[in-house]
């Protein structure tokens, strides 16, 4: 592996990890602008939004289970979106051999900005859409209007995270450590 190519500590070994992504290209801020796709940006963004969705669901699910109003369902869902965002991500970088320092830094690299931006959207949705934070957990209201703000956040983030790894930023640091 490269010197330019080792994002890691040093002594620690890269099992299996590839020098170039799937398309040959190199990956990462190192190696500069990326060439992006459609395909590689709705992938990333796919992989935040499974992190986002997760912790969007569990969040409001507790709080409404308790009985919580929308600002502290809204922190809490906020703060597991990106607690769950990053824990998809630093799976992948511990199945790549890297180390707990190392991937932490890789996967707030690669996930901050796109997470931030789905939580902004997806959340700011829910509050516009009139009565869907507060319909509950057995209505057709709160599902749908979670379900259409999630694919909202997706839209709107795709080509935000497209332009981030176009430039060797976001999931370009990260590509290269995907299997």
């Amino acid at each position: 592996m490269s010197e330019s190519m080792h994002h890691g500590e040093p002594g620690e070994h890269h099992h299996g990890t590839p020098a170039h992504g799937a398309h040959g290209q190199h990956h990462g801020a190192a190696h500069g602008p990326t060439k992006a796709t459609w395909g590689v940006a709705a992938s990333a963004t796919l992989h935040c939004l499974t992190g986002c969705a997760i912790g969007e669901v569990l969040g409001m699910v507790i709080a409404t289970a308790l009985g919580w109003h929308d600002l502290p369902s809204i922190l809490l869902a906020v703060v597991l979106a990106f607690i769950f965002g990053y824990a998809l991500t630093l799976r992948g970088l511990f199945r790549a051999g890297l180390k707990w320092r190392t991937a932490l830094r890789l996967a707030l690299a690669a996930d901050t900005l796109s997470i931030l931006v789905m939580e902004i959207v997806d959340n700011g949705i829910m509050l516009i859409i009139p009565g869907a934070m507060d319909s509950g957990l057995t209505s057709l209201l709160f599902w749908g209007a979670l379900a259409f703000s999630l694919l909202v956040a997706f839209l709107v983030t795709t080509p935000i995270n497209k332009w981030i790894i176009g430039r060797g930023r976001g999931h370009a640091v990260i590509h290269a450590y995907h299997h």
